[in-house]
């Protein structure tokens, strides 16, 4: 026998660093169809597709749901990533590729299907146990056993989401391998590009994955997204079956498994939403009474019955974060509002940017300006108070145009959707000036949100403002976060104000804070302080409250010089916030 004749008995490797596969050389066809190269190549896109959106489900879940910190983002990204590495690794171990592949798709629906409703469930439960305990031993409501390895057991709960983002990781990692190998062994003849062809398929198909993210999965419930990623990959699995039911070991018992998956994944698409809801009410303490899931963020609104002809408290909470609370609301928007209109000169247009619920609207309204125009990112938490939809209760709808006295829906009122940073843009180029600029933003608590609070938005501002108008910026809690209050001070002083800061207790907040500027003569607090009564009637805020505000302890700036200013791309603030929350929720487990 000749040494060609025995060259061309032995195995092939592609040029990639595949191995053959150890499927029986008879069942190998001695070139690839051009259909089952294209099968195989979109099977490939899609997974790639899918296998993006399960990074930004679990992200997403994190962050809106459970109010973790913004940066889960980039923690899930990173591990899945790396998780998909040692996942590709680990494909070398399955012998027989196709059989390893239609099991894998089958074990990736399931995981993916359950994921975000298992994570519930466990953080759900988890938040009751302290109640649970307490009413088996009989311990009154103010000694609920919240501490010690329960608040840990809680706390690790929340890291459910990256776990699961590891078990995907890993499994999607063996997806290219295994194609790789099923793609070699239906040839004989030497695959070239081999692994580019697939992974160019790959990056298309995450590319497409994540346009629908974008365009059409952030508007629906989470637990539906993850039921209809996992059905992609269950259709996958039954595609590569049906065509490869020759190569595949124990191919009956594989589709029987994607069919009775097939079931489970369709009743988590139909009822896994309520369920996935009911799970996450048991995170608040009061009764959810509506949920929306808007392109931005997670509304959340409950409500506490309390009895004594007393009305309802209504809360409602952002991506896991307490918004406003109905009982003390007009605390936090009076200090908001009020000292920044008695200072300036005038007050005929008004600028809002944020406060898309119309609370700090409702108290410009009574100062009776010309015109206010409100820049809201979220169009549809605005359409939740100016015209709430049918699906929210009339009780609720109701209330809340009662909190807001229905004031997006003033004449005077011109609402923009459209985010702050460069919505602002629009307005300078319109040569358009208020009076008054209030800055009513959530905390700069993810890199996006710390741009709104940086030099060049600030300057924006300044060029907004009239030369003897006044802005004022919520800027968190001095007692919980004084490096992020302080820095915000000192950034708008970089703009060209003239800054001065007060606090007040907001009983849902604790100590919270203000930053207000002038950018000519006297400083706003200057101002408030040559004021002997109110321009306007308030029956709640008194001069004196206001005045008393600016004062701090003595020592409370003695450190300023030690903090930054936020300039943009810097991301100081947003890392001041990080460290001073992250603290405090540490804190709370002992």
């Amino acid at each position: 026998m000749s040494d060609s004749l025995l060259e061309a008995k032995q195995p092939q490797s592609t040029s990639e660093g595949f191995k053959q596969s150890d499927e029986a050389p008879s069942r190998l066809s001695h070139s690839i169809t051009w259909f089952d190269d294209a099968l195989l190549l979109g099977i490939m896109a899609l997974l790639a597709g899918c296998g993006l959106i399960y990074e930004y489900l679990l992200s997403h879940y994190a962050g809106r749901i459970l109010g973790a910190l913004e940066a889960a983002i980039y923690t899930m990204i990173g591990l899945m990533i790396v998780s998909m590495g040692v996942g590709a690794f680990a494909a070398r171990k399955i012998k027989c590729a196709f059989t390893g592949f239609a099991m894998l798709e089958l074990t990736v629906a399931l995981c993916g299907s359950f994921a975000i409703i298992i994570t519930a469930a466990v953080i759900g439960f988890g938040q009751q146990l302290p109640l649970a305990i307490a009413n088996n031993l009989g311990l009154p409501p103010d000694q609920l056993p919240n501490g010690g390895f329960i608040a840990i057991l809680q706390a690790l709960s929340e890291y459910l989401p990256y776990v699961w983002g590891v078990i995907l990781g890993l499994m999607i990692g063996m997806e290219i391998p295994l194609i790789a190998r099923v793609r070699q062994s239906l040839s004989e003849a030497h695959l070239l590009h081999n692994a580019g062809t697939i992974y160019g398929a790959d990056y298309i198909g995450a590319g497409v994955g994540a346009a629908i993210w974008v365009g059409f999965m952030l508007a629906i419930d989470i637990q539906l997204a993850a039921a209809l990623t996992a059905s992609v990959n269950l259709l996958a699995g039954l595609v590569f079956i049906w065509r490869f039911w020759q190569q595949i070991n124990h191919a009956k018992l594989l589709l029987i498994g994607h069919i009775i998956a097939s079931i489970l994944i369709g009743l988590l698409a139909s009822k896994g939403p309520q369920w996935e809801q009911h799970f996450n009410n048991l995170l608040y303490k009061d009764k959810v009474v509506y949920a929306k899931a808007t392109r931005f963020q997670q509304l959340t609104f409950t409500e506490r019955l309390r009895g004594n002809g007393l009305a309802p408290v209504y809360n409602l909470y952002i991506n896991g974060r307490l918004q406003f609370s109905s009982n003390d609301e007009h605390i936090y928007h009076h200090f908001l509002v009020h000292p920044t209109l008695a200072a300036s000169a005038r007050h005929d247009n008004v600028l809002i940017i944020g406060g898309g619920d119309g609370l700090g609207l409702k108290q410009v309204l009574e100062w009776n300006p010309k015109s206010v125009t409100l820049m809201d990112l979220d169009k549809d938490l605005v359409s939740l108070f100016k015209s709430p939809p049918d699906d929210m209760p009339k009780f609720l709808s109701t209330a809340m145009l009662a909190l807001n006295a229905d004031s997006l829906n003033d004449p005077r009122v011109k609402i923009i959707n459209d985010d702050a940073f460069n919505g602002v843009d629009n307005l300078i180029a319109n040569n358009q000036h208020f009076d008054a600029i209030i800055v009513d933003l959530p905390d700069p608590s993810h890199p996006d949100l710390n741009k709104l609070y940086s030099d060049l938005f600030y300057k924006k501002l300044n060029e907004l403002l009239s030369a003897d108008g006044v802005v004022t910026v919520q800027s968190t809690s001095p007692y919980h976060a004084p490096n992020a209050f302080i820095s915000i001070g000192k950034t708008l002083k970089s703009a060209g104000f003239k800054v001065n800061q007060y606090h007040h207790n907001v009983p849902s907040f604790g100590e919270w804070g203000w930053s207000i500027a002038s950018k000519q003569g006297l400083s706003p607090q200057q101002r408030l302080a040559n004021l002997t009564h109110f321009p306007i009637e308030n029956d709640w805020l008194t001069l004196g409250l206001v005045k008393g505000a600016f004062e701090f302890p003595a020592n409370y700036y003695q450190d300023a010089d030690k903090v930054n200013v936020n300039h943009i791309g810097s991301l100081q603030l947003y890392h001041y916030h990080l460290a001073a929350w992250s603290e405090n929720e540490v804190m709370n487990l002992f």
